[in-house]
């Protein structure tokens, strides 16, 4: 991707995508219409050499920062290929292409491969138990180029990363993740923390990556304090709980991205989405509005990715995440 110098209200010199990208893709999720291209927008990306006072004007200013070339390329494809490679007896990846790929076959009912989020298979169950304590995942949400951008970025001494860090995988047609905000599924520690989205491999704006609700972090931190006013007089472990009664069954507040950003259109803007690529990383705070595109991609290509949450070392976590991930956590 090309770009261009530009300089801020400041004079802080920082770096814009040139506009090389084709017109807006067609984006849609679980339930809906497609989005009118009136109602989406591309991210701002940022190259990893602009300056921490930009990059940080930036995620205060846009309640995200989706940061290229973050972690090396063939770092995160190695990652890819572990994971696919241990679904290749699935039925999961089109025939005779590598688990490095990680293409679908179109063969097969990607609900039946339904990971993170879906109504996976019994045995689908139990490698997504087993590939979320591999060591080798464990050791790549260490990566020292990720870490160490962190701390810089934050000003951090030291960062804690919660241990249930999710990998999900969406086959082409499958469902992919509800329009959330990350505090309400957090509810238990502080809520000044860190999300990292990490694309693992590159995901095409209709690939299911993430999209994100123009200037929603006011909005999202709005809905949580209606929330908690009709929640408090709920038992503690029920209030925190995103699966309560005031919640929706599967803890999301909509699957329909078209009807929400309707709904509250006048306090939140357009549905951001980026053309995602191996080493970036978008980074959010916990009230920015997303969610997953349905992955539509023409290429067949399956949408993994990893969440990450990072807080500064001595704030109150969540101790509810300080476990790997299981699918009966009931989390």
């Amino acid at each position: 991707m090309a770009y261009v110098k530009v300089l801020s209200a400041s004079g802080v010199a920082s770096y814009e995508p040139k506009d090389t990208t084709p017109g807006l893709p067609s984006l849609r999720s679980n339930r809906g219409s497609y989005v009118d291209q009136s109602s989406t927008a591309w991210m701002r990306s940022t190259p990893i050499g602009t300056s921490l006072q930009e990059m940080r004007r930036r995620f205060e200013e846009d309640g995200y920062i989706w940061v290229k070339n973050v972690i090396p390329r063939e770092d995160v494809y190695d990652m890819r290929e572990r994971y696919f490679s241990q679904f290749s007896h699935t039925g999961m990846l089109r025939p005779n292409t590598s688990p490095r790929k990680g293409i679908f076959n179109p063969s097969s009912d990607p609900n039946v491969h339904e990971g993170i989020g879906g109504l996976p298979e019994e045995n689908t169950k139990q490698l997504l138990n087993a590939v979320h304590a591999d060591p080798v995942y464990r050791t790549f949400l260490a990566h020292p180029s990720l870490r160490s951008f962190i701390q810089q970025f934050t000003g951090w001494k030291q960062e804690v990363i919660v241990d249930r860090a999710m990998l999900r995988h969406n086959c082409p047609g499958s469902r992919s993740t509800g329009i959330h905000y990350d505090q309400y599924f957090l509810r238990d520690g502080e809520d000044e923390f860190l999300t990292a989205w990490v694309p693992i491999g590159d995901c095409a704006p209709a690939g299911g990556g993430l999209m994100y609700l123009e200037n929603s972090s006011v909005l999202g931190k709005q809905l949580e304090d209606e929330f908690l006013k009709k929640a408090q007089h709920l038992p503690k472990q029920e209030r925190i709980d995103a699966f309560n009664k005031f919640m929706a069954s599967d803890g999301f507040m909509s699957h329909d991205a078209v009807e929400f950003r309707e709904a509250h259109k006048e306090r939140a803007g357009r549905w951001l989405v980026g053309d995602y690529e191996a080493g970036d990383v978008v980074f959010h705070n916990p009230w920015m509005i997303h969610a997953a595109t349905k992955n539509e991609d023409e290429l067949g290509r399956i949408r993994l990715a990893s969440d990450l949450r990072f807080y500064e070392e001595g704030a109150k976590l969540d101790q509810r995440w300080m476990k790997v991930w299981t699918h009966d956590d009931g989390l």
